[in-house]
């Protein structure tokens, strides 16, 4: 798609970015509590943590891109580490969740988390805003685990209205980048994933698997 230009040499998607970061916007990447993101953590900080070895890394680094904690859990399993060690080490990495579209055995793998609980989070979707979390939960739980909770979870990205702070939220995974601030941008208006797929896989020839992680963190209404 060729950009428009204004006569400035300002990219319209820029200016438009630009506008919007001067609108208030919820977090849409619970605020994080240090949790590591196994897709896109350095070597050096996936082996320090809990349970895990260089071969491990390895062994997660192979199955790049990881599309849910099922997933990631599954792979875990299967080179001997226990429930109680997969749990211990999910609570400093994790594989984000969709916290409207998340299903029951993704949410039961946050560690803490019970049937109750996940009636309660699936009780009030859709979720628009992680403030709206933060009231509902800390009725349903309290203030400390609603924000526990937070961490674990996403609100995923609607492609036509976000904004500059929103990205933001998704810094430290590797989603809400400067790249991809822009070229998220660019080709508003967005009208199906068919298109996502188009035009974002352009710009990952040489990682193509990583199109399908950026799409569990974006819509199109």
């Amino acid at each position: 798609m060729t950009s428009l230009r204004t006569v400035f040499g300002i990219s319209a998607a820029t200016l438009a970015l630009s506008l919007a970061g001067a609108m208030p916007a919820a977090a849409q990447l619970g605020k994080q509590q240090g949790l590591v993101e196994p897709n896109v953590a350095a070597d050096s900080v996936l082996q320090a943590l809990p349970h895990m070895n260089a071969a491990l890394v390895q062994t997660l680094k192979d199955a790049r891109p990881i599309l849910s904690i099922v997933s990631l859990d599954s792979i875990l399993a299967s080179k001997s580490l226990t429930k109680a060690q997969r749990t211990e080490l999910y609570g400093k990495m994790f594989v984000h969740i969709d916290v409207n579209r998340g299903a029951d055995a993704e949410l039961m793998l946050i560690p803490g988390v019970d049937a109750k609980k996940v009636t309660a989070i699936k009780a009030q979707r859709p979720w628009a805003s992680f403030e709206q979390f933060q009231t509902a939960m800390s009725k349903a739980t309290n203030a400390a685990e609603a924000t526990r909770l937070e961490q674990y979870l996403f609100i995923p990205v609607e492609l036509n209205t976000f904004t500059v702070e929103i990205m933001d939220t998704f810094a430290s995974i590797g989603v809400g980048t400067r790249q991809w601030k822009r070229e998220f941008a660019e080709y508003r208006p967005w009208t199906s994933m068919e298109q996502f797929d188009r035009e974002i896989s352009k710009y990952l020839r040489s990682r193509p698997n990583e199109l399908k992680r950026l799409k569990r963190y974006v819509i199109i209404k």
